[in-house]
């Protein structure tokens, strides 16, 4: 089986609907791909830019080569406001990988790309901006020797260095 890398970055949104009355706004952004609750990803908390956050924070999957053939695997990005009394929603942005990589195949396999946040089916507020980067194709096996020597070098063979 064959696959790739998938570097992804959140870099910021804009012009987020407010979604607190009496505090600052502190934004994060949920990552699933193909609706794998256990590739979920996060980014940290913005604590600054209220209704325009920014991130920059980079994510890394490995992606089955099937996963970008079939039309149905959606990249979802959720954006949340942190707050103690239970995070609220702020909107979210469904793409297709397929569409994704066919956009940035011709571009080298990279994108910067900016997409309307939905809420509902119909409303939008605002806008995301992200960047991804597909890596070339490798099989699984090597993939995976490769993670683990990458993990060893870094905690060691009794655990954390």
């Amino acid at each position: 089986m064959e696959c790739r890398k998938l570097e992804l970055t959140i870099n910021s949104a804009n012009d987020l609907r407010e979604v607190r009355r009496m505090f600052k706004m502190k934004v994060y952004a949920k990552v699933c791909i193909g609706g794998n609750q256990e590739m979920e990803k996060r980014t940290p908390v913005d604590r600054h830019g209220q209704t325009n956050p920014a991130w920059n924070y980079t994510m890394k999957y490995s992606i089955s080569e099937q996963w970008l053939q079939h039309h149905g695997t959606m990249l979802v990005i959720k954006l949340y406001c942190k707050r103690k009394l239970g995070d609220r929603y702020i909107g979210e942005v469904h793409q297709p990988l397929k569409q994704l990589y066919d956009y940035a195949y011709p571009l080298g396999g990279s994108a910067v790309v900016r997409f309307p946040v939905q809420i509902g089916s119909a409303e939008s507020q605002g806008q995301l901006c992200f960047s991804y980067r597909f890596g070339e194709k490798v099989a699984i096996e090597k993939l995976m020797l490769a993670e683990s020597i990458a993990s060893f070098s870094v905690t060691g063979p009794g655990g954390a260095l």
